[in-house]
């Protein structure tokens, strides 16, 4: 039986009982489409994870109060209630520690803010003007906190480009006017770049203001939230690492590195052990998704089996002037292959789609990549044969004389 005959004959059983082909590639389209959402919406998160880290600034290790409880563990240094990093750590640092590019000393609350008959409760932070350079902030319009500000404890702020909507209008020009912080006026001096975030760190949904001014009306304190040190190359990073943990240990009279009272960790290791959990988040995500694909196989191998029943006389004749039991097996597995890969290719639009929509939507952020539309692709032929295998073998054993008996 040539390529030609096989494809004229599925063709034709297919379009027989049109209805029963279109429900039985319906499970494979389901299953198809599911993968492909899941996984994309997976991909979507760690994609959205990794840009929100590497926003963040590229070879810079962040110090945080509070010393790493547990093995494994990742101190932020929020919420932990400790306060053990001073300015005076951070000066040290930037004299002591030749490989440190930058220095940027950090504070972090949040506050309601107001902006004539418009208000929103967000992120805080008390900076200095290296900030620009280590975090790879970029500014739109007007300027960034300067160290004169600093030193001044001045009143300005600094908008990132959702708060400046937020508070005064989309793509308003904010610079020079008012908004007011815990009841204090505040003078915007300018507005960041658009550098987008995760949900749970939007780098556009912030303000910016001197450290001094943070630390005198904001936090009320002396201590630090948070030192972000640069490195000029990636490679310096561990030694770096070393050397700041050894300074900041004998700044702060401790001799057990286990009792130490702040945490360093570098970018690498947050993007790595982000990429570990979102890459569990999409393996699990795909796999709860591909029971409907095992499901679809099951509905695949029913109606097999109710084709064989329905075309035994056929079956019979066939193999009555001289058809063999593997053109009677490769005819059927052809078959079924067939409708998985036809109903393969309508789940990969249908996935791709609502994929796209769930993005527009602003719901969460896709990405379909061509590594799950390949395995999807590649997974619905392999169910085909799998799945067809069976009911082909069946319909090649049939006995003629029976099969031609039967009504």
């Amino acid at each position: 039986m040539t390529i030609k005959d096989l494809f004229a004959e599925t063709k034709s059983a297919i379009l027989s009982n049109k209805t029963r082909s279109g429900l039985t590639m319906l499970g494979i389209v389901i299953g198809i489409a599911s993968v492909i959402v899941m996984l994309s919406v997976g991909n979507g998160a760690s994609a959205s994870i990794q840009s929100s880290i590497q926003s963040i600034g590229s070879n810079i290790l962040t110090i945080s109060p509070g010393g790493t409880k547990r093995a494994g563990a990742v101190n932020t240094g929020m919420g932990n209630g400790q306060q053990s990093l001073t300015k005076a750590d951070a000066e040290a640092i930037k004299e002591k520690i030749t490989k440190a590019k930058y220095v940027v000393p950090e504070v972090t609350s949040r506050a309601q803010v107001v902006a004539g008959s418009n208000n929103t409760n967000t992120t805080i932070v008390g900076t200095v003007s290296s900030a620009t350079f280590a975090k790879n902030i970029t500014i739109d319009s007007g300027i960034f906190i300067t160290d004169t500000h600093d030193r001044n404890f001045s009143k300005v702020a600094v908008l990132g480009p959702t708060t400046r909507d937020t508070l005064f209008g989309e793509g308003s020009d904010s610079v020079g006017k008012e908004i007011r912080i815990n009841k204090a006026t505040y003078k915007v001096i300018g507005v960041t770049a658009t550098k987008g975030g995760s949900s749970f760190s939007n780098n556009d949904d912030r303000i910016y203001i001197p450290l001094s001014t943070a630390q005198q009306y904001i936090s009320g304190s002396q201590y630090l939230g948070s030192i972000t040190v640069s490195a000029e190359n990636s490679d310096d990073l561990t030694s770096m690492q070393t050397e700041i943990t050894s300074l900041l240990l004998a700044r702060h009279k401790i001799s057990n590195p286990d009792s130490a009272d702040f945490s360093i960790f570098n970018q690498q290791e947050i993007a790595d052990v982000a990429s570990s959990v979102t890459s569990t988040f999409t393996y699990l995500l795909g796999s709860v998704a591909a029971i409907s694909l095992v499901v679809g196989g099951i509905g695949i191998m029913n109606m097999m089996l109710t084709i064989v029943r329905e075309r035994t006389r056929e079956i019979g004749l066939r193999k009555a002037i001289g058809a063999r039991r593997k053109d009677i097996s490769t005819q059927f597995l052809f078959e079924s292959t067939v409708l998985t890969a036809l109903g393969g290719v309508i789940g990969i639009i249908f996935g791709w789609g609502i994929s796209y929509i769930i993005t527009l939507t602003g719901i969460t952020t896709t990405q379909v990549t061509a590594f799950s539309v390949i395995l999807s692709f590649s997974v619905s032929a392999l169910i085909g044969i799998a799945f067809g295998y069976y009911p082909a073998r069946s319909a090649s054993r049939l006995n003629p004389i029976d099969a031609l008996r039967y009504e």
